[in-house]
């Protein structure tokens, strides 16, 4: 990986003032729009030179190759041997081929008919034993779970069908919750999972079926499984009309656009469903052909590269400006952080830079009361993206809105500017202070400043906006994994937890001893084993 020139620039520019860039015509050079997103990167140390030598970074890593390999089918991701081909799900027509075959028919042929079903439940012609379905309960985890559940919030003055709940944690405290206050006879039960062996969700869904066998008569009737297991669902007692399937060439953390949405595609509706997935196409359409230096997803990959592994910033906030996209950190929490939080490259040789950022962050203004004194006065600088539409959906409230714009755009021009000891010594001064003391109170009151920020406009938070962004934010992760020679699309990290967590269930239970474990393990389950 080529980073030394990269590298040798930040120390040239890591002290230089941001503020001191900032002009018009910066504004104009370093912000891009389209489809109705306009995308603001000027608050941040790039400048001219440094953009060039990023794209030359690009340029020199495998990307455009991996780009047009990824949308043409080929199994990218080498160590499951599989395709990568989610952006399939939301494509309008084909042809799109793996292995020689169009995979286009059977994909818009599980669309209509999940579509169908969808529609089948909004309007009545598919209900439970007491009636229309008044509520969908999704269990999944992870991929499952977030994408379904983030979309379901973010979407809320479009959701016009049952009431959906989303349960994730294998902690008996969020299925009893959930189920707390329900009818069993009018509620259908979604349950994600692509392999049905998911530990976590079987053991929920097992909860499901219990609890709805003590008021239903066929209780199983009131399940849809997702899933590519049909003999598993089939044991389970779900009908093969009511499974839905994806194929593997669909990553669980990139599959909210197929089946896995199909509590999201109850709620919305079908026109908006499809407008969702369209908002997601457009911008495929934009990552594929646009320019790289007017590319969106490229170059947000780019400003990610420019801080994480050429500045070291360790993490990465995300802060939208719209309650409704309050999970959005979380979901990309985990498209981000378990795409390429890899220590390996593709060649199994080390990488020998830092991978992917810590992603975090929430709903301002929110964060502003919790944790913004760490972004603009703490030690370390943490990079941050603001999301804020142009409009909210609440016309009534319309001065509360200008009161969010207010607040994001101030958040981002006080971690640029700051306040230096003058001004922090003028205010101290106003407050009464005088001599040392007026000098020990200024030094509280200084912002060092000459932090980096994006901001990212969008009109309004419609089913094809929030398609838009989380493709977005999609590309932005593969470009990231090209660059740095990683795999985004496996996530082998994930399974040694599992492995073990399998081999101490039955520990705790008291049905094994556990022997082989080490000394602190053993002691936590005595510890916890004693409480009975």
């Amino acid at each position: 990986m080529m980073f030394s020139e990269l590298k040798s620039k930040w120390k040239d520019v890591e002290s230089r003032q941001i503020l001191a860039l900032m002009d018009r015509q910066r504004v104009n050079n370093f912000s891009i729009q389209t489809n109705g997103l306009f995308f603001d990167y000027s608050k941040t140390n790039i400048d001219g030179d440094t953009l060039g030598l990023l794209l030359d970074l690009l340029k020199k890593s495998s990307f455009h190759e991996k780009r047009e390999a990824m949308f043409s089918g080929k199994k990218i991701n080498i160590t499951e041997d599989r395709a990568v081909l989610h952006t399939a799900l939301r494509a309008e027509n084909g042809p799109i081929l793996m292995d020689g075959k169009d995979i286009m028919p059977a994909v818009l042929g599980t669309r209509f008919r999940m579509l169908n079903f969808a529609e089948a439940i909004r309007n009545g012609e598919i209900q439970g034993e007491g009636g229309r379905y008044t509520d969908v309960i999704n269990i999944g985890i992870g991929g499952s779970d977030l994408g379904p559940s983030m979309a379901y919030l973010a979407l809320r003055p479009y959701t016009n069908g049952p009431k959906c709940h989303f349960v994730s944690n294998v902690d008996g405290a969020h299925i009893n919750d959930v189920l707390e206050g329900l009818n069993p006879r009018t509620t259908l039960v979604v349950v994600a999972s692509k392999t049905f062996i998911t530990i976590e969700t079987l053991t929920n869904a097992q909860t499901a079926l219990d609890w709805m066998a003590k008021k239903v008569m066929r209780p199983a009737d009131n399940f849809v499984a997702l899933s590519s297991s049909m003999g598993r669902t089939a044991e389970f007692g779900i009908s093969a009309d009511r499974v839905f399937s994806f194929e593997d060439w669909v990553g669980g953390r990139y599959s909210l656009w197929g089946p896995i949405g199909l509590s999201l595609a109850i709620a919305l509706g079908r026109d908006d469903w499809l407008s969702f997935l369209d908002g997601a196409a457009s911008m495929d359409r934009h990552f594929i052909a646009t320019p790289d230096r007017d590319n969106i997803c490229i170059i947000l990959a780019l400003i990610g590269i420019w801080h994480a592994q050429i500045g070291g910033h360790a993490t990465r906030a995300v802060l939208p400006y719209e309650q409704r996209l309050e999970r959005l950190p979380a979901y990309l929490q985990q498209l981000e952080m378990e795409s390429n939080g890899k220590a390996v490259k593709i060649d199994g040789s080390d990488v020998e830079i830092t991978t992917g950022p810590v992603v975090w962050g929430t709903s301002g203004t929110n964060g502003q009361h919790a944790f913004y004194q760490l972004i603009h006065q703490g030690t370390q600088i943490i990079p941050c993206e603001f999301l804020i539409g142009k409009q909210g959906h609440e016309p009534d409230l319309c001065h509360q809105h200008r009161l969010l714009q207010a607040n994001c755009l101030a958040q981002s021009q006080a971690l640029m500017v700051g306040r230096n000891l003058d001004d922090a010594r003028k205010i101290a001064s106003l407050k009464g202070f005088v001599g040392d003391e007026l000098e020990r109170q200024a030094r509280h009151r200084v912002f060092k400043g000459n932090r980096p920020s994006t901001t990212l406009v969008y009109d309004k938070l419609t089913p094809a906006c929030l398609g838009q962004i989380i493709a977005l934010y999609e590309h932005r992760v593969f470009v990231e994994g090209a660059i740095l020679e990683i795999n985004s699309f496996d996530q082998w990290g994930v399974e040694l937890g599992k492995e073990l967590a399998t081999a101490l269930g039955p520990v705790l239970m008291g049905e094994d001893a556990g022997e082989g474990n080490d000394a602190s393990t053993e002691h936590l389950v005595q510890i916890l084993r004693s409480n009975k």
